[in-house]
């Protein structure tokens, strides 16, 4: 029997590139009621976006809600999507680390005015629920450039290839519609870059700075970064990802980087793509970029859909009162209509999934 349901609603993970955005990863605080805080705000996530973009309705505001392995199991619980795990850290000749990550926001905007406005909201609702581990605020540079003076995201896949790159499908049909998202902060040494030739910054990069125009296959290095995140099934399909890298920065700190975001229908697509660059294929061949670029974060995190979070709903904690009568002999007592659903919480979503 073809099922009557309209199709899920996805997050929008391949939504068009903006020139703003706000990246936020939070670590749920301990206890039920901060639990209990970030399951209500899943469901007004969407009124949230909805009240800020209705003022400028040509802002292209958008927000991509992401949940790590440990906050699902804790604010979801069964079932889970099925290659949902933390992060895993790569140890090469350079070191891609782990770091804390429960919720990702990923705010998306023309300008930043739109992005602040909503990640102010979406604090205030959670505020004494939640810590802040990182937040960065990305902008676009000049030509989409990021700060070491290359085009970022040319390979990006478009329309309906974007959709086949990042929405999952039958594979884990519970979750069809949602998407894995993997996100690593990279700081730059843009002193030891800038004094490197550009030839050879081109052939670490794999294209022209310039032109933006890919090298060719012959004259590519194997530690090219271009040719360590191109990778194939068994079949020799390109497996492609969708990018939303944004350049960030503190001037006085002296602090300068991309904020690296990718999403991707399976989360070993990006993973494979990663060993590449901190390992090498073959081993040795690692991508000499990070020479100059050090992750100091990294989460993974899965993305509901749109309908799965408008269908959440709080579990409010059941206080167990302590036993305090001595165990008898004597058949239990019956409960009272007073007793209610004997505590057992419930998420309107999970039907949806069964």
């Amino acid at each position: 029997m073809v099922s009557s349901l309209p199709p899920p609603v996805s997050q929008p993970v391949a939504s068009r590139l903006t020139r703003a955005a706000i990246f936020l990863v939070l670590t749920i605080n301990p206890g039920p009621a901060s639990e209990e805080t970030a399951r209500e705000l899943c469901a007004d996530l969407s009124s949230l976006l909805r009240g800020v973009g209705f003022r400028n309705l040509d802002g292209q505001l958008s927000c991509v809600m992401g949940f790590g392995s440990d906050a699902w199991d804790r604010l979801f619980g069964a079932p889970r999507p099925k290659d949902l795990h933390p992060f895993r850290e790569i140890r090469g000749v350079h070191h891609a680390v782990s770091t804390p990550g429960d919720i990702l926001f990923h705010i998306r905007a023309a300008s930043m005015d739109l992005c602040f406005e909503l990640a102010t909201h979406i604090m205030a609702r959670l505020a004494g629920a939640v810590t802040t581990v990182d937040e960065v605020h990305g902008f676009k540079s000049f030509d989409d450039r990021d700060l070491i003076g290359f085009v970022d995201g040319t390979e990006n896949p478009a329309g309906q290839g974007a959709i086949d790159a990042t929405i999952i499908g039958e594979e884990d049909a519970a979750f069809a519609g949602g998407s894995y998202v993997i996100v690593q902060k990279y700081l730059h040494d843009l002193k030891g870059w800038d004094a490197l030739p550009v030839e050879e910054q081109e052939n670490i990069i794999g294209r022209q700075k310039l032109s933006d125009i890919e090298q060719r296959d012959a004259d590519k290095k194997p530690y090219a970064h271009n040719v360590l995140t191109s990778i194939s099934d068994e079949d020799g399909e390109q497996l492609q990802i969708v990018r939303d890298n944004m350049p960030f920065g503190a001037i006085g700190k002296g602090e300068f980087g991309t904020y690296f975001i990718g999403y991707a229908r399976a989360p070993d697509r990006i993973e494979k793509m990663l060993q590449n660059m901190f390992v090498g294929n073959p081993p040795g061949t690692y991508d000499h970029l990070l020479d100059f670029s050090r992750a100091v974060t990294g989460c993974l995190f899965f993305v509901p859909t749109a309908d799965f979070l408008d269908n959440v709903t709080p579990q409010p904690a059941v206080a167990v009162a302590p036993d305090e009568n001595p165990p008898t002999d004597e058949a239990p007592a019956q409960p009272s209509p007073a007793d209610g659903s004997l505590g057992i919480g419930s998420l309107k979503q999970e039907a949806g999934h069964e």
